[in-house]
């Protein structure tokens, strides 16, 4: 392959453009360098996952650098345990151990403070000793200017003082901050002297109580991307108005061109039913709505691959999206077909039965129990088949029966003949009740000349049903779930909390298996025929949890677009 038949394969983006008019103009003299900066206060959600494979992805494509970088700057909601969290939900997603251990923005802490110091000696900054109130209802809106702060004016060594003293501990918290001197007129609400350090009593998780004042985000943003050499500091577009107030400081400190950063926004990743904001999902956590921030109905990545989702697929839904300048919102389902493809491809089959029915067949030999072959994936012959038990004894799903069956019902009937999966022929030709009614036994006779799946005298059934051999089963539970929201486009304006999905959860404790389930690993994701793609839980022995239906709700999406 030629140079221009790499060129023209490979992938291309207004960010991937813009790094190669860098390379080529000689803008940085270095190698391209990334970093993924999340606040360990919570686990990553899938949101997330747009912005890791694109910031590891480029370093890894240009043979360059990316940095996990801790944003630490808020010791009253950050922890190791975060930090971990976070670490392993990367490496999960990008399918491989970092290549260089994550870095703190706290390991910054000293450096920032020196900064700090140097933009109060330029007349740059000042402490403000008025309450968070009273900042915010002087910076005005998008059409009042804001006020200025009646400490505004204080002179440099009378701020410097004041802020020694702020890191000594000798104000209380929010007794003062420092603010940058840039401009309350300014048409940017975030230029309009923005906050760099508050005063936290709070024990931070990496440097104890050393630290008695902690910087802002937007302070420690630009300035650890110049300490650690990053060349392309990308964003999502919520911090487009941030990029001025970044580049003045790194102007301000006297960071030189060739070697100061720049920061390059590209569209958030949005889903349907979802809500992909941090602050509401803790809420879900702490108000035990979900029972933990790996729930499978979470849509955090843990969450994620607590439920079976494959990371290779979520890397290809990134890759199939691509890098955009504006805001969309991606259909769930469309996220779902690439799971359920990789799925399809990747996961063996297995005979589950979650809401069992028993059922009978009378005319069995008794004392008799066979060993049919199964498939153990069509896709994939090198999976070849294994052995499953069959007797008289089975349990079916209870929704493949019904005593009065409406039309276009196919499925077993009182006096109807349908098809085992892998089995025979079989006609329902009582029901046992139980005092209430409800069907507990079917009472069968079955067919011996239809061992193939097929009759010899050439007759036709419209159904085939999947089933568990009594005798041999594993029991367990399972876990399937609906959409945790129910609407398309949860309004987090008002209390998204109302839009909750009641039904998101339902569990099945008088699931069966086939045998062949205890020789599954933890976490490995199996098809159960006709019911979907199911996750063994790790931290139960015969716990599944539902990663996705059979269904491509997807197709049926694009085919209604199609229509209009």
């Amino acid at each position: 392959m030629d140079n221009n038949d790499t060129e023209e394969t490979m992938k291309r983006d207004f960010i991937r453009d813009l790094i190669n008019t860098d390379l080529t103009s000689g803008r940085f003299s270095g190698k391209v360098q990334t970093r993924f900066p999340p606040e360990p206060n919570g686990h990553l959600h899938v949101g997330h996952a747009k912005s890791i494979c694109l910031n590891f992805g480029l370093a890894s494509e240009y043979g360059g650098i990316c940095n996990l970088r801790f944003d630490d700057t808020n010791p009253a909601t950050e922890s190791l345990e975060f930090v971990e969290s976070i670490r392993q939900d990367i490496e999960w997603l990008l399918g491989h151990e970092l290549s260089n251990e994550p870095v703190f923005a706290s390991s910054y802490f000293e450096q920032l403070y020196e900064w700090a110091e140097l933009l109060i000696k330029l007349g740059k900054a000042y402490v403000d000793d008025q309450g968070a109130e009273t900042i915010s209802a002087q910076r005005g809106n998008f059409t009042e200017p804001g006020a200025n702060s009646p400490f505004r004016d204080r002179t440099s060594e009378e701020n410097l003082i004041l802020f020694r003293e702020m890191r000594e501990g000798i104000f209380p918290e929010g007794f003062c901050v420092l603010r940058a001197k840039i401009s309350m007129e300014h048409e940017n609400m975030s230029m309009r002297d923005p906050v760099l350090y508050r005063i936290r009593n709070e024990s931070h998780f990496r440097t104890g109580d050393d630290w008695i004042i902690y910087p802002t985000y937007d302070w420690a943003h630009g300035q650890s991307d110049a300490i650690e050499g990053v060349t392309h500091s990308l964003c999502t577009l919520e911090f487009d108005s941030h990029r001025p107030l970044y580049d003045w400081f790194l102007e301000q400190l006297g960071i030189a061109e060739g070697e100061r950063p720049y920061q390059t926004e590209f569209a958030r990743l949005n889903f349907t039913h979802t809500v992909l904001s941090k602050r509401l999902l803790k809420r879900l956590v702490d108000e035990s709505v979900v029972k933990s921030w790996d729930d499978p109905r979470m849509p955090t990545l843990s969450g994620l691959r607590r439920r079976g989702y494959p990371p290779s697929a979520i890397r290809a839904f990134c890759d199939h999206i691509g890098i955009a300048k504006t805001n969309s919102t991606h259909e769930i389902e469309l996220l779902e077909s690439f799971v359920r493809d990789e799925l399809n491809q990747s996961s063996d089959r297995k005979m589950a039965v979650i809401n069992p029915l028993k059922l009978t067949i009378t005319n069995w030999p008794e004392g008799r129990t066979e060993y049919r072959d199964a498939t153990n994936n069509p896709n994939d012959s090198s999976k070849s088949s294994r052995k499953v038990p069959f007797s008289g004894d089975l349990f079916i799903e209870q929704e493949d029966f019904m005593e009065e069956p409406p039309l276009k019902f196919y499925r077993l009937a009182p006096g109807r003949e349908v098809r085992l999966r892998f089995g025979y022929f079989i006609t329902c030709n009582e029901v046992i009740k139980d005092g209430n009614g409800t069907p507990v036994e079917l009472l069968c006779t079955y067919d011996p000349e239809t061992s193939g799946g097929k009759a010899p005298d050439g007759r036709k059934v419209k159904a085939t049903l999947h089933w568990v051999e009594a005798s041999n089963c594993v029991e367990g539970s399972v876990f399937t779930y609906e959409r945790l929201f129910a609407s398309e486009h949860p309004d987090t304006s008002t209390d998204v909390f109302k839009d909750l999905n009641k039904s998101s959860l339902s569990m099945h404790s008088s699931a069966k298996f086939e045998p062949s389930i205890e020789t599954l690993k933890d976490g490995e994701v199996v098809q159960f025929e006709r019911l979907g793609y199911f996750c063994k839980d790790d931290s139960d022995t015969n716990l599944f949890h539902q990663t996705i239906g059979l269904r491509d709700e997807w197709a049926n999406i694009q085919k209604q677009n199609n229509l209009k």
